[in-house]
């Protein structure tokens, strides 16, 4: 591991921190490291920093570690860890500020869960809904894996877990226009 000087670092990622506290609404500095949401979160296992570290790194100003992380991309928004927190820190909020950053500098370590966002975005964009046979053979297709799933489509057909054709929604222009608004607003869908 390289050495780091702290003031160094703090003062070159400044910009960082102050870009997803404002987008976040978080305030890194509220964090004094009790570790509650660490201990509580369901996806900690499969994360290479937890995330308390995550934060600690934001407060160190290592934002480039922060941006790298596999982290902020397996947070599921489950809400545990802001539900724990003795300082009510939005803890969802402040993984997807920093994963949009990293998404906006083209760092993407967990690959196949943007490819997930995009094919979930585009078939609630286009339909209004989640269309799950559409949202799987999407996703099947942009990983490589075309047929990785079709074993499944049978006994979900029969079942009628699953339907062939999209259901869209009655008002689907609405839907068009809340993704039409955030574009213009500078967000994009995916």
């Amino acid at each position: 591991m390289e050495r780091v000087e702290l003031s160094v670092a703090l003062r070159n990622n400044r910009s960082l921190k102050n870009k997803v506290e404002s987008e976040s609404g978080v305030v890194l500095s509220d964090c004094y490291q009790c570790g509650k949401c660490s201990a509580g979160c369901p996806a900690a296992f499969a994360m290479d920093y937890t995330p308390r570290q995550v934060i600690r790194l934001l407060q160190l100003g290592l934002g480039g570690e922060a941006l790298k992380s596999h982290t902020p991309w397996l947070c599921a928004s489950c809400q545990t860890c802001y539900s724990r927190c003795p300082r009510e820190i939005n803890l969802p909020r402040l993984m997807e500020a920093v994963r949009q950053e990293a998404k906006r500098r083209g760092i993407i370590p967990e690959r196949k869960v943007d490819i997930f966002e995009k094919a979930f975005l585009d078939t609630v964009e286009k339909y209004g809904r989640a269309h799950e046979m559409g949202l799987m053979v999407q996703y099947n297709l942009r990983t490589l894996q075309p047929i990785k799933d079709a074993l499944l489509a049978p006994p979900l057909l029969l079942k009628r877990k699953i339907s062939p054709l999209p259901l869209k929604i009655k008002d689907i222009d609405s839907v068009k226009n809340i993704f039409a608004k955030v574009r213009n607003e500078g967000g994009s869908k995916q």
